[in-house]
């Protein structure tokens, strides 16, 4: 197989550059790297794109690995033919590929190898053969199997054990296998019937669903209830749609005396071996897929949430609700850096909600809270009511907003917490999350491992290594795309860039600690351990605030630099001058883009990053996104009503719909039906973790505590 070629015309990437990013990503260079300094090479090919081409790479080198093995393994025994060779080669999957090596693989014990111990095989293939007449009878040349000796009692046994080996070659066929889970696919569907009572699953009861159309959430539901023993899960084919199928390829005389031994033994090799073998192919081919299906949603989630709004410039105070130990207060300054904290029993069973009201109001007016950051996790109701009265006593400017927790217990019992706040107890950590994931959403969320963010579906169902490394490379695309001060980030930050794995974050946080402030984009380059080929791939993600060098707080990769310096002075401008953000977008384009590149020595993609980047020095593209809805009254669900129009913040997007906070202590779900007047596949084509959207009120239930929402009006 020529990869290269297959990729290109898979991914539709032309093969030059196809090749020349895959030298690149084999040399060791990292996907953010490649993908925002190597544009010219790649033609621009995003992270997203340049990840899932190398998935889909390790994925035929892996199929190409096998097929060596399996050639090899089969040589072995002295039984490769060309026929073999060249199906080896067509196969198009690691499972086509073990369904050729099924024959000659080693087995246990089975009827048909006892069969075949005992003699039986040339009866086997006299049967096979489907003459028009037999003389001798069939009978009577099994009867010359009989044998004592070898454990053949009767003539019955002998065509019993020739059905067998039949049974088992007919099974061990690539081509037969491969249809057979190609019809089941198309015409079987899937049936769930009740084990035990789980209300969560009553849907799937008594369910039937045909394979074909079953979306992912479903199957992994219904996955979830079978492993729970709630439900029975079974895949169903009409048995006449193989078996006319196996007929057709194994049956050549329909007259033939043999006829009744070879549909006997058909019959028995699909009911017996196939079908069962293939229920669980499917199923876990079905698993697979929608595994893939549920973690690149959780990654997409996953990438809005991170790269949310940051609330800069506000003093937050971090509230951790709870109830007999009490709800946790930490005032978070504009810098992050913890001003106070304390603890109030605003809750039951305490409910000193005058002296919590006191303590709440003395810590805005110290330090100017201008927001409290609520956790919405255990006792969030009582304490959102809470909040807003005594917001209102005051009658000043401060906001409150409700904000996920998920993941906040996590960091509090984490060894980092501790480091971070070792005279912490971990619910003070939690308070300190909370607030700082509202002023800096990713920089707080990387120190939480990203299963525990909550932003997805059935995440605990899936393969860990497999989601591990999807959430991963997300955070690690976030953290880079936005870039990180070097002089303030913490090392988990510092982890995700480029280049920087955690023994280096540690290090570049020690040698921070112990020489101050890092002058110069270069000086990295002293920390120990840190050596060039690191420097290359992370320098154009590390900024360097009020620096000497005006680009070491650009994206500007110093390979650049001569030529960003040479732009400048080619339009009569200086460094001084780009230091406040200077465009030089139409004077480039008035000159020629292609001629102006040329002269520098970089490509025209570089060229205009450049450009972009003396724009706006030390910008956060996170800027441009819509600010979190901050509240100054309260909710509840009794206070909704049909037809009442509201706006809210998409917290979450699933397979069937979204859920959005609108400012009610449960969260209202918009089904995929009501998002758009428009047809659409998935609710991420339309909505994103992190929107600010108008929806409206289309069903309250009180007693469920279920909320329903709809786009469309």
């Amino acid at each position: 197989m020529d990869i290269n070629k297959r990729l290109s015309e898979e991914l539709n990437i032309p093969e030059g550059k196809l090749t020349a990013t895959i030298e690149l990503l084999d040399a060791g260079n990292t996907v953010p790297f490649v993908a925002r300094y190597r544009k010219e090479v790649t033609g621009g090919l995003d992270d997203t794109v340049l990840r899932n081409l190398l998935d889909r790479l390790t994925y035929l080198r892996n199929l190409e690995k096998r097929k060596e093995e399996v050639r090899a393994l089969i040589a072995g025994q002295d039984k490769l033919t060309d026929e073999i060779s060249a199906a080896i080669d067509k196969a198009e999957t690691v499972t086509e590929v073990d369904d050729i090596y099924r024959p000659f693989r080693p087995k246990r014990k089975t009827r048909a190898s006892v069969a075949r111990e005992r003699g039986l095989e040339p009866l086997a293939e006299l049967l096979m053969a489907q003459e028009a007449s037999y003389e001798p009878s069939i009978d009577e040349v099994a009867a010359t199997y009989i044998s004592e000796e070898k454990g053949v009692k009767t003539a019955d046994e002998a065509l019993q054990g020739a059905k067998d080996i039949i049974a088992e070659n007919v099974s061990d066929n690539a081509e037969y296998r491969k249809e057979i889970r190609a019809l089941t696919s198309r015409h079987g569907v899937i049936t769930t019937k009740k084990l035990a009572d789980a209300p969560v699953y009553e849907q799937y009861y008594d369910h039937t669903e045909p394979l074909s159309k079953i979306p992912p959430h479903r199957i992994l539901a219904i996955n979830r209830g079978e492993k729970e023993d709630a439900l029975s899960v079974s895949i169903v084919i009409d048995r006449d749609i193989i078996l006319n199928y196996l007929f057709s390829e194994t049956v050549t005389n329909f007259k033939s005396p043999a006829f009744s031994y070879v549909a006997s033994a058909v019959t028995d090799s699909y009911d017996r071996l196939i079908a069962p073998s293939v229920e669980r192919e499917i199923r876990n081919d079905m698993t697979d897929t929608s595994g893939e299906s549920a973690i690149k949603l959780f990654a997409v989630n996953l990438r809005n949430l991170l790269m949310q709004s940051p609330l800069k410039g506000k003093t937050v105070l971090g509230y951790d609700p709870g109830y007999r130990t009490g709800c946790k207060l930490a005032v978070v300054t504009k810098t992050g850096a913890v001003a106070d904290t304390a603890v109030i029993y605003p809750t039951k069973p305490h409910e000193r909600i005058e002296e919590s009201k006191r303590v709440v109001k003395n810590l805005i007016k110290k330090y100017g809270v201008d927001v409290v950051a609520i956790g919405n996790g255990t006792a969030s109701g009582e304490s959102e009511m809470f909040i807003a009265e005594t917001l209102r006593e005051i009658d000043g400017k401060t906001k409150y907003i409700i904000v996920s927790e998920a993941g906040a217990s996590v960091y509090s019992a984490s060894e980092l917490g501790a480091e971070e706040f070792p005279d912490f107890d971990v619910t003070e950590r939690s308070a300190v999350s909370i607030a700082r994931r509202l002023q800096d959403p990713l920089a707080e969320l990387v120190k939480i491992d990203p299963k525990s963010i909550g932003v997805g579906q059935y995440q605990h169902d899936m393969k860990p290594a497999r989601l591990d490394e999807a959430l991963t490379g997300v955070v690690e695309d976030c953290v880079n795309s936005v870039g990180v001060d070097v002089n303030t980030a913490s090392y988990s930050l510092l982890s995700y860039i480029a280049g920087i794995n955690m023994a280096s974050a540690k290090n570049i946080v020690k040698y921070r600690e112990a020489n101050g402030e890092f002058r110069s984009r270069r000086e990295i380059m002293k920390v120990p351990r840190f050596g060039a080929k690191a420097f290359e791939q992370a320098a154009g993600f590390l900024r360097i605030p009020g620096g000497e060098e005006i680009f070491d707080n650009t994206g500007v990769h110093p390979e650049s630099y001569d030529a960003a310096a040479a732009l400048l002075q080619k339009f009569g401008k200086t460094k001084d001058d780009a230091r406040g953000g200077i465009s030089l977008k139409s004077e480039a384009q008035g000159y020629g883009m292609k001629k102006l590149a040329e002269e520098l020595g970089v490509g025209e993609m570089t060229l205009e990053d450049i450009l972009g980047e003396l724009e706006k020095p030390g910008r956060d593209i996170r800027d441009t996104l819509p600010p979190p809805i901050l509240r100054d009254k309260v909710l509840s669900i009794e206070d909704l009503t049909e037809g009442m129009l509201l706006t809210g913040t998409v917290r979450n997007v699933i397979d069937f719909g979204a859920f959005v906070d609108i400012g009610v202590h449960q969260d209202g779900l918009v089904h995929i039906s009501e998002i758009s007047n428009k047809y659409i596949k998935h609710p991420s084509e339309v909505l994103s973790i992190g929107d600010v959207v108008q929806v409206k009120i289309k069903s309250v239930d009180i007693k469920r505590k279920r909320i329903g929402l709809t786009m469309k009006f």
